[in-house]
């Protein structure tokens, strides 16, 4: 460039500021701010855009030295022209954020250098350009340069100072930008898009809730990150958020933000599932009955975590279990009823109010009127989550069409043909056994209070004794064994089988032995409820007989408990009358001997240590002692022997069921076996 293109830069001034040498460029900076004061004094403003517009020129060079003197020089202009800087803010930014971009490290170092110095002085007159500076730094603050990173953070705090300061910030022109920046994938990035939300959160005069529908999903993927920081970063960010809307409780966007959060309550990320679901149910106790459109959104990702077992996933399970109980308490009766009308709910809101209210809390009382539970919606999710694979699942799914049927039985009815042959396909679900375990007793327990219990118990026996499945029938009657010698609301009907004084109550004991011979110990454990000693040791000795497995013992310790428990005190004490009892004493040795050495077998040995001497070797089956029989005739008209048979027969059936099983697994290994050959 000729010397008067260059004007009013002197031609030694412009071979300094594009010299290679920082210390020559530093002194044309020196030398441009005092030309700038000057021309300042004799207000020639026109020679001060043309310096500009020649440090522009220098700013866009190819000569990377010459870009350099340019930037520089433009700082030098602005601290030159102090407060007026403002007046030239375009000239003197964009040049700059243009070197942002620039392929030399050393320029974009330089950049920052001088837009920190432009920022400096010109303060908030940049923020019109907010945008343009933002969306430089976000890529420098990625860059792998670390001198740059380093001028880009120190850029950045000094803006954010400022931002920070200014009532003006427009912060709807800058959420597309930041929701555009929002979804990098750069760590570094992330980290200064969080910390910019963090920043305009904290500023009073921002609003940033009524923006948050923008970021919010941008903000759950960057709390997926792979850096500690990052995710603690931003999991503090999205926790203020929410403290602001409890604090705001009006003016919230709920629906808007329902099914982002509906999204990654689903997602496989532990962290971001249980936010997305910790903030579900507080939106829903702040909104209420304005989430109903979204219910069937929720239930259909949040049932599912309610299957959730290992330690790790715990919290999502519990969040899940209270989004759940909060859903539940927003269906009400007057769902059932008609779907009303705008013209309808404006009538009876009129004829409602006995003074006057603010025409907001008119509308806001008509729009929640007008939102009813979207039962067919809700329907078809709870179908499909009725095949879901877990058990806990289909249960809550069951619970749902429960509480619908309750609440609104009309709506619901309507739709009854969709779903009623998949209940009754429930009714055949593989789990019964869990359910039994889980739900049976209480079940019971409760029919028990409303309903006969000799009645209960005697009508699922002779079901039982009958059903073909008899590892199930085994199960049940382990569980109906636990009930009958442990629940208050059985006491009666256990006292009754204790004494077996009339022919109800022996009846009943012969419907019961028929049952509990699915299971040996249950048996056992039910002839010392009804004082069958000898009997009893009559079952000990076939029980060598029998396979011993895990859960035979587990049978064993689990009675041996019971033993011990005050539902067998009498039992206990007729220990002592050692003489009398002797098969009771037998039958308990050979528990012992069945058990192996474990807590149980100690507690058992120390119990029959307690016992007065007896030689139980000169005590025949049949040997002199009080008989027991005597002192209830009813119980000697029992056929025992006809009963010990029927049980040799039911376990006859059972190992005949275990030989299938065993044969069915061989005959799938060999099939398999020979797809492979």
């Amino acid at each position: 460039m000729v010397d008067r293109e260059c004007a009013p830069l002197t031609a030694s001034c412009v071979r300094a500021l594009v010299d290679k040498l920082y210390e020559k460029r530093k002194g044309a900076a020196l030398e441009i701010e005092r030309i700038v004061k000057d021309l300042i004094s004799a207000n020639q403003f026109d020679q001060i855009k043309k310096l500009l517009k020649v440090l522009e020129e220098f700013a866009s060079s190819q000569n990377p030295n010459t870009r350099k003197g340019g930037l520089i020089g433009l700082a030098a202009v602005a601290i030159g022209l102090g407060k007026d800087s403002s007046s030239y803010i375009a000239s003197l930014v964009r040049p700059v954020v243009l070197c942002f971009h620039d392929g030399d490290s050393r320029v974009q170092y330089y950049a920052c250098e001088s837009l920190y110095n432009i920022v400096k002085v010109a303060r908030g007159a940049i923020l019109p350009h907010f945008n343009e500076v933002f969306d430089g730094l976000s890529k420098l603050t990625a860059h792998p340069d670390q001198n740059v990173k380093n001028g880009a953070e120190l850029l950045d705090r000094l803006i954010k100072d400022i931002v920070t300061e200014s009532s003006s910030f427009d912060l709807v022109a800058f959420i597309p930008l930041l929701r555009e920046r929002i979804y990098t994938r750069n760590p570094f990035a992330r980290q200064f898009v969080v910390s910019w939300i963090e920043v305009l959160d904290a500023v009073p005069d921002i609003n940033m809730l009524v923006l948050l529908p923008e970021i919010l999903d941008g903000l759950f993927q960057i709390l997926g990150d792979n850096s500690n920081e990052i995710r603690k970063m931003c999991q503090n960010v999205l926790a203020e958020f929410l403290e602001g809307i409890r604090r705001a409780k009006q003016g919230i966007n709920y629906t808007g933000m329902a099914n982002i959060l509906i999204i990654h309550s689903q997602n496989s990320d532990d962290l971001i599932q249980f936010t997305a679901i910790s903030w579900l149910r507080e939106f829903i106790l702040l909104a209420g009955r304005s989430m109903l459109p979204h219910v069937a959104g929720i239930l259909n990702a949040v049932l599912p975590c309610l299957s959730y077992s290992d330690e790790g996933r715990k919290r999502v399970r519990e969040a899940a279990e209270g989004l759940n109980q909060a859903l539940r308490k927003l269906v009400e009766a007057q769902d059932d009823q008609p779907t009303p009308t705008v013209e309808n709910v404006t009538l009876q809101t009129h004829i409602d109010s006995s003074s006057p209210t603010a025409p907001e809390a008119d509308a806001a009382k008509n729009s929640s009127a007008m939102i009813q539970l979207e039962i067919p919606s809700v329907i078809k999710v709870l179908q499909r989550l009725l095949g879901h694979e877990t058990i806990q699942t289909r249960v809550a799914a069951l619970k749902w069409f429960n509480l619908l049927l309750v609440k609104t039985p009309n709506k619901t009815f309507r739709h009854i043909d969709d779903f009623f042959d998949l209940l009754m396909t429930t009714l055949a679900d593989p789990s019964d056994d869990q359910l039994l375990e889980d739900r049976g007793a209480f079940i019971i327990r409760q029919l028990s209070i409303y309903l006969s219990a000799e009645a209960i118990f005697r009508s699922l026996a002779e079901i039982l004794t009958e059903e073909s499945d008899v590892t199930m029938a085994s199960t049940m009657v382990q569980c109906l064994n636990t009930i009958l010698l442990t629940s208050t609301e059985i006491y009666e009907l256990r006292s009754q089988l204790k004494e077996l004084n009339s022919e109800e109550s022996c009846s009943l004991f012969c419907c019961l032995y028929k049952c509990w011979c699915h299971s040996p110990i249950s048996l056992m454990s039910l002839c010392y409820l009804t004082q069958n000693y000898a009997h009893a040791y009559r079952l000990m000795q076939i029980f060598g007989e029998l396979e011993v497995t895990v859960d035979f013992l587990k049978e064993i310790d689990k009675l041996v408990q019971l033993i011990e428990s005050p539902i067998f005190a009498y039992l206990r004490l007729q220990l002592l009358e050692a003489n009398d009892n002797p098969e009771l004493i037998k039958s308990l040795y050979g528990l012992l001997m069945i058990l192996p050495q474990s807590e149980a077998f100690k507690l058992l040995r120390y119990r029959l240590e307690c016992i007065p001497h007896i030689n139980l070797s000169v005590v025949s089956d049949n040997g002199p002692r009080k008989k027991r029989g005597e002192e209830r005739p009813l119980v000697k008209k029992i056929k025992f022997d006809k009963l010990l048979q029927h049980f040799m027969s039911v376990q006859a059936r059972h190992r005949e069921y275990k030989r299938k099983q065993v044969a069915y697994k061989i005959s799938v290994v060999k099939n398999l076996e020979a797809k492979k050959a």
